[in-house]
């Protein structure tokens, strides 16, 4: 049973979400007839509940089964530090709702992009291949799903850095990277594959269109305008928010 607290927070989901989207295989092009559907999206926690000492929420699980959402701010800070799940969470081509604010979240994608692509999606990679390296230490053969998902994700980073654009579904590739799924790939042609799609990724970075970094301003002008409408409206949460925003409440004692 869902103490008070998690309901509060899945209340913020169910009420406000901005932007939410499919993500996992499906947004992949890797789906198969036992994938499951997974969900991610973006909320806009009311301001009156950031000027409390509990602060709501940075993220939230479910409420449906495969079901994650951030907080409008969390989200837009892992993104600028180009963190793989969330710039693709952003590119997904599976969007299930954006409302205006939503709409206006992607049209910042572009100022999310830069050359740190490069160093985060590498890095990512280089502990999800600690982990296979492990499985095969261990058990003789790699998790080949989690195999696939790196080959995924290492064409991605190349192909980013080379055009200047994510795209998430592999198109072509689908059958070759579901034959390693399967496990019909050796494990050394599997390595070999790595090795070169993190060369040409290195390649590609060194003379990338993207720009040496994100448009952090951008963004945070985009947050703080969030908020600031977010203050105006009247709700439930604070009686005295339109007071103090607009300069009719009392000072600080």
């Amino acid at each position: 049973m869902p103490t008070p607290e998690s309901a509060g927070h899945l209340a913020l989901v169910r009420d406000h979400t901005i932007y939410s989207c499919v993500m996992g295989s499906r947004a992949f092009g890797l789906a198969t007839e036992d994938s499951d559907t997974d969900r991610r999206g973006v909320f806009v926690a009311p301001t009156a509940l950031q000027w409390r000492f509990d602060k709501p929420p940075t993220h939230v699980e479910g409420p449906a089964e495969e079901q994650f959402s951030w907080e409008l701010e969390r989200f837009c800070e892992l993104a600028l530090r180009a963190n793989p799940s969330v710039l693709e969470c952003l590119h997904s081509p599976l969007v299930e709702r954006a409302d205006a604010t939503g709409r206006e979240l992607l049209a910042l994608r572009p100022a999310f992009l830069s050359r740190q692509v490069h160093q985060t999606f590498v890095r990512y990679a280089a502990g999800q291949r600690r982990k296979l390296d492990a499985d095969v230490r261990l058990h003789g053969a790699p998790r080949w799903k989690h195999a696939m998902h790196l080959l995924r994700l290492l064409m991605s980073c190349r192909d980013l850095l080379r055009t200047g654009e994510l795209v998430l579904d592999v198109g072509g590739e689908r059958e070759r990277l579901l034959a390693v799924r399967r496990g019909e790939v050796p494990w050394p042609s599997v390595e070999a594959w790595m090795a070169r799609l993190a060369g040409e990724a290195d390649e590609a970075g060194a003379r990338s269109p993207l720009p040496p970094g994100p448009d952090r301003r951008a963004v945070e002008d985009f947050l703080f305008r969030v908020r600031r409408e977010s203050a105006l409206q009247a709700g439930p949460y604070d009686e005295v928010v339109q007071g103090l925003v607009g300069g009719r409440g009392g000072g600080v004692g």
